[in-house]
């Protein structure tokens, strides 16, 4: 199906509203690999009611976690043309989670979602640009939420070919610190009670037929592994001094692999990229975090 443009342009979808609990709060943590340790106490406040620590990437699960269906606005103009992209080419590009305010270890959360951008990259597909702004109770913003996919069969729909927002670019120096998290074999079947439940992540024979040997870890547990990593290494376990956490996804992760954050240091801001060392695969890239000053 067709991406029309610039009429994607003026697509959104309805409000959805949502609540989640303390229990969504640690399913997540421990669907990255957090409190593996139980005896580790800098990691037991993110899976444990008992003063219960809010991992920031969160943001990117909880919707799903609820199971609401979206849908296109009702009051958008006569006329539209509502695009479709072809599901079975879609790539996650990139996403950006920003928090206005902390995140709340339960609570009721409203979310509209948007169109930003959409580029036509020709015979290689089309990245479309996705925003998504979360408001409390009282109408407050919480989070704003940006992702980029890459429609690898929609591309030749005429719009604009440049104008994306380009990626940070880490550092060119070595790395100031390294840190490694090792996955469990079984870490997908974890990580999808979130409310992914493709099943490239779960099923042998679809991920055989997408070209892979076995299902592969979901990007969004390996973007929320990184953020464990700056949480862990500059933020002494607090999430309240994270404002910000974006990433682009270069890569699959099998569960069971071991992966290496990479991460820089430059006043508040945090650069990093992530790999499996043995082999030789880097998963993540052009990652940055911006701290609380």
């Amino acid at each position: 199906m067709p991406i029309y443009y610039p009429d994607i342009l003026e697509e959104k979808t309805e409000p959805r509203t949502f609540t989640y609990c303390e229990k969504d709060i640690m399913l997540y943590a421990l669907g990255i690999g957090m409190g593996r340790d139980p005896m580790n106490e800098r990691e037991l406040p993110f899976v444990y009611e008992k003063d219960l620590k809010v991992t920031p990437t969160v943001t990117t699960v909880l919707a799903s976690a609820r199971g609401q269906p979206i849908r296109p606005a009702t009051d958008q103009r006569s006329g539209l043309r509502m695009s479709k992209l072809n599901l079975l080419m879609l790539v996650h590009g990139e996403q950006k989670v920003e928090l206005h305010k902390p995140l709340p270890s339960s609570g009721t959360i409203t979310a509209t979602s948007r169109t930003m951008g959409a580029y036509d990259k020709g015979e290689r597909g089309a990245v479309v640009v996705d925003e998504s702004v979360w408001t409390d109770e009282k109408g407050e913003k919480v989070a704003t939420l940006t992702g980029s996919t890459f429609a690898r069969g929609d591309g030749g729909f005429g719009g604009p070919s440049q104008g994306a927002p380009e990626p940070h670019a880490v550092p060119e120096r070595k790395p100031d610190l390294l840190a490694r998290f090792d996955t469990r074999p079984d870490q997908a079947l974890l990580y999808r009670l979130n409310g992914d439940f493709n099943p490239l992540h779960s099923d042998p024979e679809v991920a055989k037929q997408a070209g892979f040997s076995r299902p592969i870890l979901h990007g969004l547990c390996t973007f929320g592994i990184t953020c464990r990593a700056v949480l862990q290494e500059f933020c002494d376990y607090d999430p309240t001094r994270i404002l910000s956490h974006q990433a682009r996804f270069s890569a699959p992760v099998f569960p069971g692999d071991a992966i290496t954050v990479d991460l820089w240091q430059d006043r508040n801001v945090i650069s990093f990229e992530a790999r499996v060392v043995d082999r030789g695969a880097t998963v993540i890239k052009n990652g940055k975090t911006v701290l609380r000053a």
